[in-house]
């Protein structure tokens, strides 16, 4: 079936009902109805909504969606619970003393709990995550009956795809401060803080190295940039969100398997998960930069690619739910 007879298909959809007012939105009129309530309420969406209204506010709209679903909300609230079970269990069980690990340092200053909660996270949790919201985007929608109501809007495929893309960034950058935002507040609550040894044995101020917490917080989102693209391209795949959910965080816990298995160093470099640790560097006098460059540039890679391919897929595959 080609996209002109999916065209077809949702001109009849109108002519039924099911969506009506459509072509008056594609002109700009002023005669768009209402997407059923009933199918939006199904898709867990606010409801009514109009056809204009989410034309115009489809961002907006991804948005509030993806941050009222309880899902993701529970996905935020165990991330933010993470850090806080942290460091009640360094509290009780570390003494005060020198170290150059993370954990080793918490109980020096808590600004170090950001550092090890997000070292922690990184691994599993916060790739989960990614995985469950990014391995929803498009097929969720398809799985909902929602996705060819966008369509019809008409929202068009390459802006749907650029604004679930652009929620992602926005979900990797909130699951990531959501870890050190609990990290910061009860390291402050439960341990002492001041200057900051940096594990090159250099210190600096407290407000220095918080601004160095903030730029490995956003080292720690655009980290998960790459995972976020496989996760929108599989979306695109299959109209079933759990089997999408589950390719994205097994292709996580694969490339972890890979990148420690030394037969393998060939190719390690180009695994996304490479140098998720990079971020320590900006822990160091001087900054070590080249693993944090290698990182980003992996990471734009990985979007580049499996950007283009969801783009290439949502753009060319029929559309029947």
């Amino acid at each position: 079936m080609s996209q002109s007879s999916v065209t077809a298909q949702d001109a009849g959809a109108q002519e039924t009902g099911t969506v009506t007012g459509a072509a008056a939105v594609a002109e700009g009129g002023a005669g768009a109805q209402a997407v059923p309530a009933d199918t939006l309420a199904a898709s867990g969406r606010p409801s009514p909504v109009s056809l204009t209204a989410l034309r115009g506010g489809l961002a907006y709209n991804e948005l509030v969606t993806m941050f009222r679903r309880w899902r993701n909300i529970a996905l935020l609230a165990s991330l933010a619970l993470i850090p806080i079970a942290l460091g009640i269990a360094i509290k009780l069980t570390t003494a005060h003393r020198g170290g150059g690990g993370f954990i080793e340092q918490v109980s020096n200053n808590g600004l170090f709990l950001v550092f090890t909660a997000l070292t922690l996270t990184l691994p599993i949790f916060l790739p989960l995550a990614i995985g469950v919201v990014a391995g929803d985007a498009v097929s969720g929608e398809a799985n909902q009956g929602t996705l060819r109501y966008l369509l019809v809007a008409p929202v068009g495929r390459n802006r749907l795809l650029a604004v679930k893309g652009g929620a992602l960034v926005v979900f990797c950058l909130v699951a990531s401060f959501t870890v050190a935002v609990s990290a910061f507040v009860v390291g402050l609550i439960l341990f002492p803080t001041g200057n900051v040894t940096l594990l090159s044995g250099d210190t600096i101020s407290f407000g220095a190295a918080l601004v160095k917490a903030l730029l490995i917080t956003v080292l720690v989102a655009a980290s998960l940039l790459g995972l976020a693209a496989i996760g929108l391209f599989v979306s695109t795949l299959t109209d079933t969100p759990i089997a999408a959910m589950a390719v994205t965080v097994g292709l996580t816990v694969l490339s972890g398997i890979l990148q420690s298995i030394p037969q393998l160093s060939a190719i390690q470099p180009w695994l996304f998960t490479d140098q998720w640790t990079s971020f320590a560097d900006l822990l160091r006098d001087p900054v070590y930069t080249p693993n944090i460059i290698h990182n980003l540039l992996i990471q734009g890679l990985y979007v580049a690619v499996f950007g283009s391919a969801a783009w290439a897929r949502l753009t060319s595959r029929d559309v029947l739910a």
